[in-house]
């Protein structure tokens, strides 16, 4: 198991990875934030406004009557950048997601998911 310092540096050592937070998307807080410095990516702002983008697919989800469904993951595709936001399904992580940053160039989107996909399930909160 893991505890949150160290599930961001593993997050941190994922191939392209340049932010990683950790977000309570009641309060769109970030519990917990690291970067590699390269990029002006404000992590905190990008949980605050990831935050919106949870909840509105959460309401979607409600609407369309989707409740035997679960999030994975929600990818944001960019020229430079892969934005990927992962809704913690574990007991003590709901209401909670991991938002990985990634360099487009670096990164490899399948692996990205596997690895940030074992981060959450050893993560202890």
């Amino acid at each position: 198991m893991a505890n949150l310092d160290s599930a961001l540096k593993d997050a941190m050592s994922i191939d392209g990875a340049i932010g990683v937070a950790l977000v309570d998307y009641d309060s769109g807080m970030a519990l917990g934030t690291l970067s590699d410095g390269s990029s002006d990516l404000d992590l905190n702002v990008a949980a605050a406004a990831n935050t919106d983008l949870v909840r509105a697919k959460m309401r979607t989800m409600q609407l369309l009557n989707l409740h035997d469904n679960e999030i994975e993951d929600m990818l944001i595709s960019l020229t430079t950048q892969y934005h990927l936001i992962r809704p913690l399904t574990t007991k003590n992580g709901r209401g909670l997601f991991l938002y990985l940053a990634l360099n487009r160039a670096r990164a490899n989107m399948a692996m990205a998911r596997h690895q940030l996909r074992l981060i959450e399930s050893g993560l202890e909160l």
